[in-house]
């Protein structure tokens, strides 16, 4: 969008450097000529530290990576804001970098035309006011956002890569149909958090084909949002093991006293626990700070309403997250390997904003995928790990009660090669 005072600092621009080029609402002509892709966002909402400020501005800007600055072969040539408040970064973004804000999503995919006019879509579900159900579960419309995305591939006989931002959907069902119509159409689907691809401290990969004996998150944060991202944090190193993915059979959701009780019962293996807090970077202190090890009475004290989720694979592994705000705030991860004496372990590492470099790591992975038509992990982790959400959400709800889960029945096989930020 071009205004007024833009068009005459153009124009001045212009007369002082004929070399650079007015700034105008790019057209398919002009990325097709230039062999550039053509991208629309789909958001919730977009702001300061939102989603959206996080993964679309990547390619308006360009992002740092591996000690480059890098500008990705694509442009931002439409967007769809489902809610804009009253600090609203969208519209100044679209005035800034010349794409268009549409009504609809349709309109959005198509361009204002009346076919499909992209070559790939971002979708962010994420902030704004939505409706929380009674499992503490916030109804973001990204299942809604895709059916639309999709209903457009139908109808115009085409589809193009979607990235989905963390969730599948609140819920599982909706999550499972939107992988099988990304198969159904043929397009290639990613989705899911920064937290698989972010920087390790150590930099430690989980052996392909380990035989895992036990696993352990240790995480910060509110339910429904940071669960999902300590989940992730568990599944990107557990679904390399030995026969790969094979679902999940059970999960227990607890919190509060019951926390502290199968801690004290050797609900999961202390070891494993020992080495999370020995990897943070944030760990709880008493007053004078001096770096010690708490007691369990001191963890008491400090974490006021912990949470854990006890998690059966299919094959018999086992997993426990854990969500302990006042004792951490950071991602921290260990597992009790086969013929291991001392446990893989490692910290999931996060930049502070406003840089926040870790979702640039992410948005090279869709980026990838927008590129090269393949995504570089399956959707099939995210799939499982938004069931998994919602399965101990509920759980939680229902007196803390272990709940059978064989719709989690969910397999697949990554490949060897790993994804998180090494440079």
């Amino acid at each position: 969008m071009l205004n007024r005072r833009r068009f005459l600092g153009t124009l001045a621009a212009a007369t002082a450097a004929p070399a650079l080029p007015s700034l105008h609402t790019l057209t398919a002509a002009d990325t097709t000529s230039s062999g550039r892709k053509r991208m629309a966002v789909v958001t919730t909402t977009w702001w300061y530290h939102s989603h959206a400020w996080h993964m679309a501005e990547r390619f308006l800007v360009g992002y740092p990576i591996r000690g480059q600055w890098h500008h990705p072969e694509i442009d931002v040539v439409a967007a769809y804001v489902d809610q804009t408040p009253d600090k609203d970064l969208s519209r100044q973004r679209s005035d800034e970098f010349g794409f268009p804000i549409y009504d609809s999503i349709a309109e959005a995919l198509r361009c204002g035309g009346d076919k499909l006019d992209v070559d790939a879509v971002l979708v962010i579900g994420e902030h704004g006011d939505y409706p929380i159900n009674e499992y503490g579960q916030k109804q973001y419309p990204r299942y809604e956002f895709f059916t639309q995305v999709a209903d457009v591939f139908r109808e115009d006989g085409r589809s193009v890569p979607v990235f989905n931002d963390k969730h599948l959907s609140w819920n599982f069902d909706w999550a499972k149909e939107m992988v099988e119509t990304s198969r159904e159409l043929d397009f290639p689907f990613l989705a899911g958090s920064s937290l698989p691809v972010t920087w390790r401290m150590p930099s430690v990969e989980m052996p392909y084909g380990a035989e895992i004996e036990e696993a352990l998150v240790l995480a910060y944060g509110p339910t429904d949002i940071y669960d999902f991202h300590a989940l992730e944090t568990l599944q990107c190193m557990v679904e390399r093991r030995r026969g790969g993915e094979t679902g999940v059979a059970s999960i227990q959701g607890l919190h509060g006293d019951p926390v502290w009780d199968a801690m004290k019962s050797g609900g999961w293996d202390p070891a494993l626990f020992e080495s999370c807090i020995a990897r943070s970077q944030t760990l709880a202190q008493p007053e004078t700070f001096s770096h010690r090890h708490p007691t369990f009475e001191q963890m008491q004290e400090w974490v006021e309403d912990p949470v854990a989720y006890r998690i059966e694979y299919a094959d018999g592994l086992k997993a426990t997250m854990l969500l302990m705000n006042g004792l951490v705030k950071d991602f921290t991860f260990a597992a009790r390997l086969k013929g291991r004496r001392k446990p893989l372990s490692t910290l999931f590492y996060l930049p502070p904003v406003p840089n926040v470099t870790y979702s640039a790591g992410l948005m090279s992975k869709a980026e990838e995928m927008f590129m090269t038509g393949n995504a570089p992990y399956p959707v099939e982790r995210t799939m499982l790990t938004s069931g998994m959400v919602q399965s101990a959400l509920q759980s939680v709800a229902n007196d803390q009660q272990k709940a059978a889960t064989p719709h989690l029945n969910v397999e697949y096989t990554t490949s060897k090669e790993s994804h998180f930020l090494r440079a």
